[in-house]
């Protein structure tokens, strides 16, 4: 049985208008990443509070990053929740920051965070019931060891720059062929997807890390290792902080979970088995289908930057949304 475990989750509401002008004032300050769709909203935030709710009551609080505004229909003296500002746990000298990346570093300085946590970002719903052990087994975090090549994305190529800044970190400390020496059985866990089997398989005729498999669902995390790479790191982590939007010298939280797998401190998981990504599209065909099937336990409704009928795409996705979890959460005022 798990222990203790939190739930963190980031939240921004792009309409507000203090907000806006704040960020507007800072425009152009080595601006790499700072498109519309980045901020807008869905508007189904309450949705992911109701499967909270609903799926696992068990999780211990709900942590809820915000810049300073928190949603008008949320009940901010709910027992299980925290509201945390930025200026809670970022030193100030970063502050204001529009940086997602920047909020992620520094979540181990959340006040009360609890040693196991699991960090979503606001469009990674849970809908099915789903037990502790999915995200910790036997006192260390589920996940997966796989290798895959980091690409020239041209639609996206700051992930690109930022997955390769991850790797030039872990491997100052991690020798790729010696690790896999030291945990063969992680790497090539018998319940892993047949694909990413193979393409640890295939890997090994390369000495150097090339890129690592990287789920857009949520992240169980130690805090310890926030702490350790902070150690290890400090000098890149506080420059790329001042970076107030993502930028193509930053890193990731994935640099702490690759650290976690690489250090062998996760149980091995087929990640995929639980989870399903969506992109938000004017047809939503496959999130239909995960939310109608509801084989999965997690759906992430990734905002792809869709072009069309804004208001349209809104309302079928919060009808999707009520089809599943029609009874508002003690989470929302009455």
């Amino acid at each position: 049985m798990a222990g203790e475990i939190d739930f963190v989750v980031t939240w921004v509401d792009g309409s507000d208008q203090a907000w806006r002008a704040q960020k507007a004032q800072y425009s152009g300050e080595g601006l790499i990443d700072d498109s519309e769709e980045r901020y807008r909203d869905w508007g189904i935030f309450p949705y992911w509070f109701r499967g909270v709710e609903k799926f696992a009551p068990w999780v211990r609080t709900v942590h809820l990053v915000t810049w300073g505004h928190v949603p008008s229909w949320l009940d901010t003296e709910h027992p299980k929740l925290h509201i945390v500002r930025h200026e809670d746990f970022i030193p100030k000298e970063f502050l204001p920051t529009f940086n997602c990346t920047v909020l992620e570093i520094f979540l181990h300085r959340i006040k009360g965070l609890s040693e196991q946590f699991v960090y979503f970002n606001d469009d990674m719903h849970l809908i099915r019931p789903i037990e502790p052990e999915f995200f910790f087994r036997e006192g260390k975090p589920c996940d997966m060891l796989a290798f895959q090549p980091v690409v020239a994305n041209p639609k996206n190529p700051v992930m690109s720059h930022l997955y390769l800044n991850n790797i030039l970190v872990l491997c100052k400390y991690f020798d790729k062929r010696e690790n896999v020496r030291r945990q063969p059985g992680k790497y090539f866990y018998p319940g892993y997807p047949p694909l990413y089997f193979c393409y640890n398989l295939l890997e090994l005729a390369f000495p150097l890390f090339t890129g690592f498999y990287t789920v857009h669902g949520p992240s169980p995390f130690f805090k310890r290792t926030y702490e350790e790479v902070w150690e290890r790191e400090e000098k890149l982590l506080l420059e790329m902080s001042s970076h107030r939007f993502r930028s193509e010298g930053d890193v990731t939280q994935y640099l702490f979970r690759e650290w976690q797998k690489l250090s062998g401190n996760f149980c091995p998981a087929n990640v995929q088995r639980g989870f399903q990504y969506c992109d938000v599209s004017p047809e939503n065909g496959a999130l239909k289908r995960a939310l109608k099937d509801k084989r999965k336990k997690i759906a992430c409704v990734n905002d792809a930057r869709v072009e069309g009928d804004f208001d349209r795409i809104k309302q079928e996705l919060h009808a999707l949304f009520q089809g599943i979890l029609p009874e508002r959460s003690s989470f929302e005022r009455a």
